[in-house]
């Protein structure tokens, strides 16, 4: 199923999910799962070290590492209302979760290589989908949201973080 097929893009997550072609769910995660294998792209993260644009920001490190949570975060709740489960999904507070990881202790190429197997998993994941189990609907970060959105999410969240290295990272290089 493609973007065009969600009947509504949800607040707060359109953002992420316009970003994204309108392909086959499944083709889309694939072709944004290179987005940081570009050489360039790669050098200049791991030349950014810990520089950020401003006091407080997270380092290329930290944005990676939020990408990867990020991306099991939403394919669990993908799983759970493709399976029809019910049960409203809490929000996660990204900035308590940016605390308490190890990126700062980790490269760049072990971030990006976790990135990679963690996107095989939820092209996996959502190639095991039926349309219908797509277009189910349950609640996460108390709105509705389907399967599918989730998946558009997954896609476009990378994106949005890949723009905001262009935009405001790559210039302090």
């Amino acid at each position: 199923m493609k973007k065009s097929d969600l009947p509504n893009l949800p607040p707060f997550f359109d953002r992420y999910i316009l970003l994204a072609n309108d392909e086959d769910v499944v083709t889309a995660l694939e072709n944004s799962a290179g987005l940081f294998e570009n050489e360039a792209v790669k050098q200049k993260l791991i030349a950014l070290g810990d520089q950020v644009y401003a006091e407080g920001k997270w380092t290329a490190k930290d944005i990676v590492q939020h990408i990867i949570d990020t991306e099991r975060i939403m394919a669990y709740r993908a799983l759970r209302i493709s399976r029809n489960d019910k049960t409203p999904l809490p929000g996660f507070d990204e900035e308590f979760f940016a605390q308490h990881t190890t990126a700062a202790t980790r490269t760049l190429p072990e971030l990006l290589a976790e990135f990679k197997l963690v996107r095989q998993s939820s092209v996996l994941l959502f190639e095991s989908m039926s349309s219908e189990m797509l277009q189910r609907e349950g609640i996460s970060s108390n709105q509705p949201i389907t399967a599918l959105a989730l998946g558009f999410v997954l896609v476009g969240h990378p994106i949005h973080h890949l723009n905001v290295l262009q935009e405001r990272y790559f210039g302090l290089l």
